[in-house]
């Protein structure tokens, strides 16, 4: 019989060298958390959830999961369908073993060594017990949303907001104060952007109705943007994002994104080309708005979403259905960014690849345009998606130390809907310290326990404490 004689998550889990362990448990491991990108939804905060069982928190809406269970054969009606969540939970169990390799089974293992104190392996024979004992403590009050929030000692959470949202939730968080972590919003105008969609028209119209502006031109939907931002930076926010598959840049006019506005407007077929040119000069005008208002912007690039037309139109879009994208876009991204660098409107801003042959283009990108008195102004943000994986968030980090600075990086964020989540944090710490370890046992770093044991705490948390200056 295969026996380490020790549970699989232990104290040393992904640390292979003392350098590793040292920087772990002394700089790394206590620091508060704080998760500035993430999907989870700010009205379960404002009441404190309570879960019933697991399957609440861990499948109700996590896309990464769902996609392993139908890889292995799990019907739909287990997966988003009418299954009961035992049911769904007992099938998930017998997914797990085959997750093996995939950053699934550790982040499983994680949640329910340090939310439940559970060191078994789950599996179908394991299932009905963890159900129970994971059924049992989530009962308890500590264990609702605020609770967790926490017991994993998060300081700073940031939801992602359409700017249509009116923030009741955040607004109600604030009222009471009792959530430990402060929780700003973060704009996220996705939908402005998609002219060509059939749900343009209908959104404009939910933008304007929140905006108080009657959307009927170009400068119109700018006003709306522009009034929901400044609400939005009342209520704290102080970080943008955009899920783009590339960055758009194209020479344009206002006449000529006009145009295409009112094409789309009228419900008319929009060209490509027409498309990125209302794009690149919404994108201008929204980043030189950040810059005014001091806010972070973000770019995910690179998803290619909703690939399953016959799934999509069954479950519904963002369900599982989506890979990388292998667009080009390193002479867009280099023009976008000059463009407001050119005029000093260029705001601090944080750019994710997805798919990871374009690390070198971001990492050698952003160095094009730091300056203005920031430290690391312009970041390549951590492995994302496809890339939280042990060799994906090793691959960014040795890219970003191989060509810019390392020591500056804002570090981890959940990118999650879950709120048991927040041991990903720890994953990417464990794993920063390991790589950092394996670095100066080849003689590559100087072993400078104190020079290295700030670069672990600012990765973790210090540099991005500074960076994003939140209200509190």
């Amino acid at each position: 019989m295969i026996s380490t004689g020790k549970a699989f998550i232990h104290e040393n889990f992904m640390l292979q060298n003392k350098t590793a362990e040292t920087l772990y448990h002394t700089y790394a491991k206590t620091l508060p958390i704080i998760d500035y990108h993430c999907h989870v939804p700010p009205q379960e905060i404002a009441e404190n959830r309570q879960f019933n069982n697991i399957s609440e928190i861990w499948l109700h809406g996590d896309h990464y999961k769902w996609r392993a269970m139908r890889a292995v054969g799990v019907e739909e009606m287990f997966i988003t369908g009418d299954g009961d969540d035992k049911e769904k939970f007992l099938k998930w169990a017998e997914t797990v073993p085959y997750t093996m390799g995939n950053p699934l089974y550790h982040w499983t293992h994680l949640e329910l060594k340090r939310y439940f104190g559970i060191d078994e392996l789950l599996s179908s024979e394991t299932a009905e017990a963890i159900w129970s004992a994971t059924k049992e403590q989530l009962a308890a009050p500590e264990r609702s949303v605020q609770g967790i929030i926490e017991e994993s000692n998060v300081k700073v959470i940031c939801t992602t907001d359409d700017p249509s949202d009116h923030l009741e939730a955040h607004q109600q968080i604030r009222k009471e104060g009792a959530c430990q972590a402060a929780v700003y919003p973060a704009f996220r105008p996705d939908k402005a952007l998609v002219a060509s969609a059939p749900s343009f028209v209908p959104y404009l119209e939910t933008l304007g109705a929140a905006a108080e502006v009657d959307i009927s031109s170009l400068r119109s939907l700018l006003e709306a943007l522009e009034k929901r931002a400044t609400f939005f930076a009342e209520e704290g926010c102080v970080l943008s994002d955009h899920g783009l598959r590339t960055l758009p840049f194209v020479d344009t006019t206002e006449k000529e994104a006009e145009a295409a506005f009112q094409k789309a407007l009228n419900q008319e077929t929009l060209t490509p080309q027409e498309e990125e040119k209302y794009q690149t000069y919404v994108l201008l005008f929204l980043a030189r708005l950040y810059n005014k208002l001091g806010w972070t912007m973000q770019f995910h690039l690179g998803a290619l979403r909703n690939n399953n037309s016959r799934m999509v139109e069954q479950v519904g879009p963002d369900s599982g259905f989506d890979s990388m994208a292998d667009d080009r876009f390193a002479e867009s991204l280099n023009r976008f960014l000059n463009e407001l660098e050119r005029t000093n409107e260029l705001p601090k801003t944080i750019l994710y690849t997805l798919n990871p042959i374009y690390n070198e283009v971001i990492a050698t990108t952003i160095g094009n345009f730091q300056g203005g008195g920031i430290p690391g102004k312009i970041q390549f943000g951590s492995g994302w998606w496809f890339n939280d994986t042990k060799d994906g968030m090793e691959k960014q980090m040795t890219d970003l130390a191989n060509n810019g600075l390392l020591s500056l990086f804002v570090g981890m964020l959940t990118d999650s809907r879950s709120f048991l989540s927040y041991t990903r944090h720890e994953y990417f710490r464990r794993i920063l310290c390991n790589r950092i370890g394996e670095w100066v046992e080849r003689g590559e770093w100087p072993a400078d326990e104190k020079w290295l044991g700030k670069v672990v705490e600012d990765i973790s948390y210090y540099n991005a404490k500074r960076y994003f200056a939140f209200p509190k």
